[in-house]
């Protein structure tokens, strides 16, 4: 059975909904402290998945995943690698990581999205909304058809709910927006319910460049996004699905956003 570590700890708190998510799409989930790593040194090496879930780690004081990027960045674990080295020699393993919201601010502030010269070095930032307001609501996302991510198999468009501050996504350069949109790095995007691509507010809830709500690295090891999949688990947690189910009484009553996570560990599972 596939096997995840769900991290949690310093004001996330998404953790559990993210283990349910694993556990529905058939993967064996296990929650644990950031400092079970940092201070303890609980192997990550026995999973074939990391996840780093939403929430406000230290309460977004200094800009959202920031402290938790550089604790993982910094921080001396007992073998003295700090947890970013030990991340890299997870991926060099084959294995694979997810972020949702401010597990996604931590991995771009740690370099591993969109890591376009898998070098670990940070090219992104997360910015607050251009709205100036916290957005609390659901979008609509299309995945960009040139992605190859495992994450993303037979998906289109799908709602979800976004719930952050921070979620203006700027590229360092131009040079960097183009890498990342000749390769498909941008691999979700907001967009119009018919799928045109969302330039402006509300349908582009943050003011993100290229529309981006979700980034994967070159190796397609990396994934994360800035809506919830893991808060549409079931179609009862859409606030129109009393509509959608009359209008198709045969709609499955299963959550669009379990899909992601039915993805990745199928694709774990059969490789």
């Amino acid at each position: 059975m596939v096997q995840v570590l769900v991290l949690t700890g310093f004001g996330i708190n998404c953790e559990e909904e993210t283990a349910a998510a694993y556990q529905m799409a058939g993967a064996q989930a296990h929650i644990h402290h950031f400092n079970e790593v940092l201070l303890e040194g609980h192997d990550i090496h026995q999973y074939q998945l990391i996840h780093f879930p939403g929430g406000f780690s230290f309460g977004d004081d200094l800009a959202s995943g920031k402290v938790m990027a550089n604790k993982i960045r910094y921080k001396k674990l007992p073998n003295g690698n700090s947890l970013l080295d030990e991340l890299k020699i997870f991926l060099n393993n084959g294995h694979f990581i997810m972020g949702i919201c401010n597990g996604f601010q931590m991995l771009v502030r740690l370099g591993l999205l969109p890591n376009t010269r898998l070098s670990f070095a940070q090219q992104s930032s997360l910015l607050p909304n251009l709205s100036s307001q916290y957005e609390d609501r659901w979008v609509y996302c299309k995945v960009n058809p040139g992605s190859e991510s495992p994450f993303l198999k037979g998906i289109d468009i799908i709602p979800l709910p976004v719930r952050h501050g921070e979620g203006r996504l700027l590229f360092g350069d131009d040079t960097l927006k183009q890498i990342v949109r000749t390769k498909s790095l941008n691999c979700l995007s907001y967009c119009l319910e018919n799928g045109d691509l969302a330039t402006e507010y509300p349908a582009n809830p943050n003011g993100s460049e290229l529309s981006c709500a979700g980034l994967c690295d070159p190796t397609g090891q990396v994934f994360g996004l800035m809506p919830h999949p893991e808060a549409f688990l079931s179609l009862y947690n859409h606030p129109n699905w009393p509509k959608m189910k009359r209008q198709n009484p045969q709609l499955s009553e299963e959550g669009w956003g379990l899909k992601f996570f039915k993805n990745i560990v199928q694709h774990i599972q059969a490789n």
